[in-house]
C-alpha cells in the first residue's frame, strides 16, 4: 500500500469587496522508495495547477461580468464554486487506481460535475487501459455492454433515458473506468444515459 498524502489548495477571490468566486482543489502525491512516483505526482501537481490558472482567469472574469449585471439589475450576487476532489479506489502496489470528480457551480438551478479517472502500474510508471486490464480476453467490449444493460435492468429503467440502449453504446468511452480491490468500475457523465437526478451511473463490472 502506498503511503499518499492530500495536497489542497483553496482560495477566495474578491471583487468591489465581495467574494465572487470560491475554489478548493485537492490532489495526491504519493511517496515510496520501491516505485517510481514521479509521472504521477507531476501529473496531479500540474493538473491543480491548471485548475487553479482556470479560476483565476477565466471563472473569475466571468463573475466580475455577472456581479456587475446582477447588482445593476437588483439580481442576488452569485458566488461561482469551482470543487476538485479525489476518492482513491485501489491502493495495492504496484497499482493505484482513483477517480476525481469536478463541480463547477456559475449560475442555474444547480452546478454540474465531470469525473475523471486515472489507473496506474506504478511498476513501469505509466498508466494502464482498459484494454491492459483484459487483455486476455478479446470480447470484453460485448460483455461490458451486456453487463451495463443488465445493470441498468436491475437498478430500474425509469432512473435511466428511455433509449438508454443506444446511449450506452454511443457515450460508452473506455478512459472511462477505475479499480477497486475486486472490480472494474465503468462510469457515465452525467446526462449521458440518465437525468441529472440519477447522478453518475457506476456499473461494477466483473475481471472474471
Amino acid at each position: 500500500m502506498f503511503k499518499i498524502e492530500k495536497k489542497t489548495i483553496e482560495n477566495e477571490l474578491t471583487y468591489k469587496g465581495t467574494v465572487i468566486v470560491k475554489y478548493r482543489i485537492e490532489y495526491p502525491q504519493i511517496f515510496s522508495s520501491c516505485y517510481p512516483t514521479c509521472h504521477f505526482n507531476a501529473l496531479n501537481l500540474k493538473q491543480a495547477l491548471d485548475l487553479e490558472k482556470y479560476a483565476k482567469e477565466t471563472l473569475f472574469p466571468d463573475s466580475q461580468k455577472q456581479y456587475d449585471y446582477n447588482v445593476a439589475n437588483s439580481y442576488p450576487i452569485m458566488v461561482y464554486e469551482l470543487i476538485f476532489e479525489y476518492t482513491i479506489t485501489c491502493n495495492q502496489a504496484p497499482i493505484i487506481s482513483l477517480y476525481q470528480d469536478q463541480y463547477t457551480f456559475t449560475g442555474g438551478a444547480h452546478g454540474s460535475t465531470v469525473r475523471t479517472s486515472q489507473n496506474w502500474d506504478l511498476a513501469c510508471n505509466k498508466q494502464f487501459t482498459l484494454h491492459d486490464v483484459f487483455a486476455k480476453k478479446p470480447n470484453y467490449m460485448f460483455s461490458i455492454l451486456q453487463q451495463i444493460n443488465q445493470q441498468i435492468q436491475a437498478k430500474g429503467t425509469d432512473l435511466f433515458f428511455d433509449n438508454y440502449c443506444n446511449l450506452v453504446l454511443e457515450t460508452f468511452e473506455p478512459s472511462q473506468f477505475y479499480l477497486t480491490p475486486t472490480s472494474v468500475i465503468i462510469y457515465f457523465q452525467q446526462y449521458d444515459i440518465a437525468p441529472y437526478s440519477t447522478g453518475i451511473p457506476t456499473f461494477e463490472i466483473s475481471y472474471q
